[in-house]
């Protein structure tokens, strides 16, 4: 049965960013929405679709497709509508070069060994901005749930593999969707004020 899980972490994974473009879409509101982390979302899913496909994890490719794709799409919206990190170009871009570096050096164990830590670098900017802006009104609670039910999946299916990178990849995800649902759920409690964004570098 546990085979089964990254199939249910692509019913999870691969709409997952649908509900925040359809939100950011229609209300073009980008407070609490991190432009760092759709991007490096989906740079680190295009790698882990590299590492799974090497791994022979073939369903595993699925979420990591969507994922990069609408995750890209997100980045470039965010860009139009100047939500964009001028700051964070620079690392970003460093970081690409990494995960390249590591699979042509490495290979699979070394893009994998990247990849562990990818996780914890790829939501810190979404959790930053989300409890730096006063109102986080642009956040989707709908793909953070998501979120949530991939990386569970991952996080089991790590454990029944022993395969420490989708390990961290799941328990750090978890943690992030959880703080994410959490910052969502207080601002919707907090009273409309004429300051409805604090802006910050992530």
């Amino acid at each position: 049965m546990l085979d089964f899980l990254p199939l249910l972490a692509a019913c999870f994974g691969i709409p997952q960013y649908l509900p925040q473009l359809l939100k950011l879409r229609g209300t073009g509101d980008t407070a609490g929405v991190s432009w760092s982390w759709a991007t490096l979302t989906s740079a680190n899913n295009a790698a882990w679709f590299a590492y799974f496909m090497a791994s022979g994890y073939w369903t595993a490719s699925l979420p990591s497709t969507g994922a990069a794709i609408l995750a890209g799409t997100l980045s470039v919206m965010l860009v139009r509508r100047g939500a964009v990190n001028r700051r964070a170009i620079a690392w970003i871009c460093g970081w690409v070069g990494l995960l390249v570096l590591a699979a042509a050096v490495g290979g699979r164990i070394g893009l994998g060994t990247l990849l562990a830590a990818a996780s914890i670098v790829q939501v810190t900017p979404s959790v930053w901005t989300a409890y730096r802006t006063e109102r986080p009104t642009g956040i989707s609670r709908g793909t953070w749930a998501l979120v949530f039910g991939e990386l569970s999946c991952w996080f089991v299916f790590g454990l029944w593999k022993t395969d420490p990178r989708l390990i961290t990849l799941g328990a750090t995800g978890i943690l992030a969707s959880l703080l994410m649902l959490a910052r969502i759920r207080h601002a919707t409690r907090l009273p409309a004020t004429s300051i409805d964004r604090v802006k910050s570098p992530a």
